[in-house]
């Protein structure tokens, strides 16, 4: 598994309807991506849920590199550059990946943590931590799904989950979930991923 996110931070006046039309529009073009395993497109509206932004930030959960590059590399990807600029793509490599008690319910509510590698530590050890939140992620009720994963340039955890209700049982940024495409969902490996 593969996780990557963008994001596009807009101005604290800009109509986030312009947004939810956009994914309303084309939200469904990855309905069907080889090698996608979910693409959670999301939302943070300042004011709401304790954001300080207002921002469109895709969360994406790869199975195959080859998916995510011909996303990248294949035009689709310059819909969103054409209409907000490049944005930096952050990538993470799976740690861990779990489904949730609520795994066949509609995702309203995203959650994603991200925290530091502090240094010195035996990262073997330290990475059994990330696995264990997983599991206790998708097993708190209204859990969909949960994932983390692991950016070895920056040294950077990623902790990712989806929720069925308006109240996440998870630490971090909240983001409404517009759309969700999970063309090969059932296909990413649960559980520790080395």
């Amino acid at each position: 598994m593969h996780a990557m996110q963008y994001e596009f931070t807009l101005p604290a006046d800009y109509d986030m309807d312009v947004i939810r039309s956009r994914v309303a529009r084309v939200g469904h073009l990855l309905d069907d991506w080889d090698g996608l395993g979910a693409k959670v497109y999301l939302l943070r509206e300042r004011g709401v849920h304790g954001s300080p932004v207002n921002q469109y930030g895709p969360f994406y959960l790869w199975n195959t590199m080859e998916g995510m590059n011909a996303f990248l590399w294949g035009g689709a990807f310059q819909g969103p550059v054409n209409d907000f600029g490049r944005p930096r793509v952050r990538q993470w490599t799976g740690l861990a990946y779990e489904e949730g008690g609520a795994a066949g319910s509609p995702a309203a509510f995203a959650v994603r943590r991200r925290q530091p590698v502090p240094e010195g530590v035996e990262l073997a050890a330290f990475m059994a931590d990330p696995v264990e939140e997983t599991e206790r992620l998708a097993a708190r009720d209204g859990a969909v799904l949960a994932a983390a994963a692991v950016d070895t340039h920056a040294w950077e955890l990623v902790h990712f989950s989806l929720w069925e209700h308006d109240r996440p049982k998870a630490e971090g940024d909240v983001y409404q979930v517009l759309h969700l495409s999970a063309p090969e969902r059932g296909a990413l490996p649960q559980g520790r991923q080395w």
